[in-house]
This record gives structure tokens, C-alpha cells and sequence, in this order.
């Protein structure tokens, strides 16, 4: 007869992804999983696709260190017919031997063929019905992959689907609920839907550039991405009085004003309660740009004085691409500023008020700059 003590032998493998872990470090854990049956799979890797600029972005992969051939990139999926053939076919993609791209001009795929990768089996990725992006699965030897293999690798893919999925609805419900508190009260945002765009993606372009020497991963940069624009969520807090003064605030209600970065926090706090997301991997991002993105390099700013590299890595990039896109948009009491004057302003502004590596980093993608700003125009400039 079965003793009890029998009935809790077996530990359950895949127990780790129940933990409140990040999505690289679930991959990560699963690739190892995954080499216990498969030790031909050397890497796991994901891209999401932007719908808005059809871009499609490293997000996330499996690979330690600096293994991984593809990070920090993004590329139009336009230009990737290869990949775009599998959206079309609506079916994953196998390529047994990945000489027959030997010739390729791709720059995804000569980094991935650099690294010596000889094959790869790649899954699209859908939630409800919509392609969000890829997943890859990557070998150093030609030809792993026999039709029983696929099957079971199938499993492992749509687990990984799910993860993703996961991820991206707790992103997407958090900022859903930040935006509906922002929006319910009669306040009604001053800043243009164009100002969060190019505020999102100038914080995207100083992650990336800072990403070799901060250790920034891709993850941590798409959430960057994603939270910058919620900086000033606690605004709603703040009396019309004082938010909407056409004038100087005196320094009572300038004191007022600075409240709204702990506001901020206790809003953001509270929704991660409320939808129940206080486990959610990178809360903390969310978190530290909206309490920390006043403060200043030399210890000056608020709500904590924090200075130098007190302040989260976060909060400082948040700031220079909130200030940059202030000080070149157009409001009714200034004309828009030259990115040149603008970058002026950020170099005197560093080491005092602003970081200046993420500066540098935001002064050093001038081009890529421009093209941020052709994409998001603001309506009343059309």
C-alpha cells in the first residue's frame, strides 16, 4: 500500500516558472529544460514586433554574457523577407542548414551566422490572432531537427508563448490603469499623444546606447521604453491651480508641485495592488521613473535628493528624453527649440541637474533623433 510519504516523491520540473522571476531568467531556466532532451539547442530568442512602426526588436534570449549575436537591435520586418514569409505562410519556419542564407546581406543574419550558428527553427507568435513576434530556436550543428523532435519542441514553443503573452498583458494592464488614472479626474493632460511617443522612444534610444557599459538588458530597455511616458502620472494629484498657472508658481505652491513624484509612486503602487501585478518582474521600473525622475545629478532635485548614481539608472534616462522633447516642442509660451540648442542645453544641464552619459548617449543618435520626430509630429503642426 501506497505510504503517504510516497505521494510527494516526484518534483515538478518546470516548478521554477511559478516563481516572480524575470521573463530572461524563465527563458533561461527553460533552455536548460529544454538541453536535457535537446543539448543541440544552443540559444533561445525572442523578437517582438511594434505594430505602430513595424519594427521588429530584440526583446529577449537565453544565451549568458555577451553570447547572444543579436542584442539591442530592432529592423523593419520589411526588410526581412525571410521572416516575413513565415507571417504570410502563417507557419513556423525551418532551415536545417543556414548556408543557404550564406549570402544574405541582413545584418540579423550575418551576426547569427558569425556566432556559428548552422540551424535554426523559428516559431511566429500570435495572441489572440494577432502576431506579436518570433520565437527562434538556434543550433551550432546542420541538421538536428528530425519530425519527432519538432513535435515536442512545438510544446516547448507555445509554453514559451504563453510566458510572453503573460508578460505582455500585465505590461499592457498596468499602463492601461495608470492611463485611466491619469484620465479620471477633470484634468485632462496637456502633453500630445506625439509627445509620449517620441518621449518613449529618445528613453528607448539612451537604454540602447547605454546598454554595453550599464548592463542594460533588452528586456529592461523595451520596459524603459514602455514606462517613460508615465513619469508624470501623479500630476493628477496636483490642484488645476497650480498645474494650470500661466505664471511662476511661488515657492508654496512650487512645494505643492513637487509632490506629484510621490504621488506618482503611491498611484502606481496602487494599481500594482489592485490588479493584483505586485509580482510583476520589472514593477520596479515603473516604480522608480515616476518617484525619481526630478531628481538631479548634484543632489539638488526631489523628492529624496538622491544624486549621481543614487538615482535609478531609469529615472535618469526618463528625465533627459522629457526635457529634450520639452525643450523641441512647441508650447504656447515658447517656440520650439533647434535640436542643436537643445543639445547645448543638455550639455550645460549635465552633471548638475542631468546625467551626463545619458546626454551624451541622446546627443550621440542625432539622426536617429530626426527620424523620431518626421514619425510623431504633433497634429497642430500638420
Amino acid at each position: 500500500m501506497q505510504q503517504e510519504e510516497d505521494l510527494f516523491t516526484h518534483q515538478d520540473t518546470l516548478a521554477n516558472l511559478h516563481e516572480n522571476l524575470p521573463l530572461t531568467e524563465k527563458l533561461r531556466f527553460l533552455h536548460q529544460v529544454i538541453r536535457q532532451d535537446f543539448p543541440f539547442i544552443d540559444r533561445l530568442a525572442i523578437a517582438l514586433f511594434d505594430e505602430k512602426t513595424e519594427m521588429l526588436k530584440t526583446y529577449t534570449h537565453s544565451t549568458e554574457g555577451n553570447d547572444s549575436p543579436v542584442t539591442t537591435y530592432d529592423a523593419p520586418l520589411s526588410s526581412a523577407p525571410s521572416l516575413y514569409a513565415i507571417i504570410e505562410h502563417r507557419r513556423p519556419r525551418l532551415v536545417q542548414d543556414l548556408n543557404i542564407f550564406s549570402q544574405g546581406t541582413h545584418e540579423h543574419t550575418q551576426r547569427v551566422a558569425a556566432k556559428g550558428y548552422k540551424s535554426s527553427y523559428t516559431m511566429p507568435l500570435y495572441q489572440s490572432g494577432t502576431f506579436i513576434g518570433f520565437l527562434f530556436f538556434n543550433s551550432l550543428q546542420e541538421h538536428p531537427f528530425a519530425p519527432k523532435t519538432l513535435r515536442q519542441i512545438d510544446i516547448y514553443g507555445h509554453l514559451i508563448a504563453l510566458m510572453v503573452i503573460n508578460e505582455l498583458t500585465a505590461i499592457r494592464t498596468l499602463l492601461a490603469a495608470v492611463r485611466a488614472a491619469r484620465n479620471m479626474t477633470h484634468y485632462r493632460d496637456l502633453e500630445t499623444g506625439s509627445h509620449i511617443d517620441r518621449t518613449a522612444h529618445y528613453a528607448r534610444l539612451i537604454a540602447r546606447e547605454l546598454s554595453p557599459s550599464y548592463k542594460i538588458s533588452d528586456e529592461q530597455i523595451e520596459h524603459i521604453f514602455l514606462f517613460s511616458p508615465m513619469h508624470d502620472v501623479g500630476k493628477i494629484g496636483i490642484p488645476d491651480n497650480i498645474l494650470r498657472k500661466p505664471s511662476k508658481l511661488d515657492s508654496a505652491e512650487f512645494d505643492v508641485m513637487k509632490t506629484h513624484s510621490a504621488k506618482g509612486r503611491e498611484i502606481i503602487d496602487s494599481v500594482l495592488e489592485d490588479f493584483s501585478l505586485g509580482t510583476f518582474g520589472h514593477a520596479n521600473i515603473l516604480r522608480n521613473i515616476a518617484e525619481f525622475h526630478h531628481e538631479a545629478a548634484d543632489g539638488s532635485g526631489y523628492p529624496k535628493g538622491l544624486k549621481g548614481e543614487e538615482i535609478p539608472i531609469e529615472a535618469r534616462i526618463s528625465a533627459v528624453a522629457d526635457v529634450f522633447d520639452a525643450l523641441t516642442s512647441r508650447r504656447s509660451y515658447k517656440a520650439p527649440w533647434s535640436n542643436e540648442d537643445a543639445f547645448n542645453m543638455l550639455r550645460k544641464m549635465s552633471n548638475s541637474k542631468l546625467d551626463r552619459d545619458c546626454v551624451e548617449a541622446l546627443i550621440n543618435n542625432a539622426e536617429k533623433i530626426r527620424e523620431i520626430q518626421q514619425r510623431f509630429i504633433d497634429n497642430d503642426l500638420i
